[in-house]
C-alpha cells in the first residue's frame, strides 16, 4: 500500500517513519498488528497541502496476556507532535466500541489507504459491523459530531476548511436515511456524497470546496455556501426527529456470541508467540 500512499501525495520518508513506529510497538510491546491505516481528511478524500498524518491501528496481544486478572492497557499510543499521530486500540475494545455503533473504528476498517492491511483479519471485523454494529447509534453518533461543529459557526460565515467536519456527517446521516438496511456507510467522501444522491448545487459546491482545499493551507473563514447550509440542517433535522424517540442501544445475545466468537478467532489466528 505504501506506492498507492505515494501516488495521494504521502511523503516517502513519513510513510518510512509511520512503518518505524509500527515496527517499533512490535518489538517493544510483543503485540501483531494486522490491520494499520490512515484516518483523518487524507483517507475521507479532502485533504490539504498541510494536512497531518493519523494512523490509526489494531493490535492483539499475545494469549497469556488476556489471562490475568490485571488486563494490559488496551491502547498504545506514541508521541504526538505536528505531523505525526500514530495510536491503536487493542481487539477486544475495537471490537465493543464498532458494536456499540462507535462510527470512527467502522471507518478504520473501509480507510482506502493501509500501511498493514491482513485482509482476512479486516473482513472478518467488517462483515461483523455490516451484521451487528449499533446502527441507531452510528447515527447518533454521526448527529452529535456534525452538530457539535455547526453550533461553533456563526450564522452566516463559517472556517472553510471546518466546512468538510459538518458536511461529512449530514452526508452519513443521509446516506443511512437512504439504506434504510445498511449500516457501515463508505468512508470516502466524495464517495459518500455521490451515494447519498445530493441536490446538483450541493455536489457543484462541495467540489469546488475540495478542489480549494486541496491546493490551499488555509481557506480562512468564509460564507457559508446556502446549499450546504440548507443540507446540513435538513438532514440533522430529519435525524433529530427520526432519533427522538428510537430506544436505548442494546446489543442481542445473538450480536454477543458472534462477536466473541470473532474475537477469539482472531485471537488464536493473530495472537504472537
Amino acid at each position: 500500500m505504501v506506492a498507492a500512499n505515494q501516488a495521494r501525495g504521502f511523503d516517502a520518508d513519513v510513510v518510512r517513519t509511520i512503518q518505524g513506529r509500527l515496527d517499533a510497538i512490535l518489538r517493544d510491546d510483543r503485540v501483531a498488528i494486522p490491520f494499520a491505516v490512515e484516518s483523518g481528511s487524507r483517507a475521507w478524500g479532502f485533504p490539504s497541502p498541510d494536512s497531518d498524518y493519523d494512523c490509526r491501528f489494531v493490535f492483539v496481544r499475545a494469549r497469556d496476556d488476556y489471562l490475568t486478572p490485571w488486563p494490559r492497557r488496551d491502547v498504545i499510543e506514541t508521541p504526538l507532535d505536528a505531523l505525526l499521530d500514530v495510536n491503536g486500540w487493542e481487539l477486544g475494545k475495537f471490537v465493543k466500541l464498532m458494536l456499540k455503533g462507535n462510527a470512527v473504528a467502522i471507518e478504520w476498517l473501509q480507510s482506502p489507504i493501509r500501511y498493514r492491511d491482513d485482509e482476512d483479519f479486516r473482513a472478518a471485523l467488517l462483515d461483523l459491523a455490516d451484521r451487528y454494529a449499533a446502527r441507531d447509534a452510528i447515527r447518533r453518533h454521526y448527529l452529535h459530531l456534525g452538530e457539535g461543529q455547526w453550533r461553533r459557526f456563526s450564522g452566516e460565515t463559517a472556517p472553510g476548511k471546518k466546512l468538510f467536519y459538518v458536511l461529512r456527517p449530514a452526508a452519513a446521516l443521509r446516506w443511512l436515511r437512504l439504506h434504510a438496511d445498511a449500516r457501515v456507510a463508505p468512508m470516502d467522501f466524495p464517495t459518500l456524497l455521490a451515494q447519498a444522491e445530493p441536490p446538483a448545487d450541493l455536489t457543484e459546491t462541495v467540489a469546488r470546496l475540495i478542489k480549494a482545499k486541496a491546493t490551499t493551507r488555509e481557506l480562512g473563514t468564509i460564507e457559508t455556501p446556502a446549499p450546504v447550509r440548507a443540507f446540513v440542517e435538513a438532514e440533522f433535522a430529519e435525524a433529530r426527529r427520526s432519533l427522538e424517540d428510537a430506544p436505548p442501544t442494546r446489543l442481542s445475545s445473538t450480536a454477543k456470541a458472534a462477536a466473541e466468537a470473532t474475537f477469539r478467532a482472531l485471537l488464536s489466528r493473530y495472537a504472537p508467540a
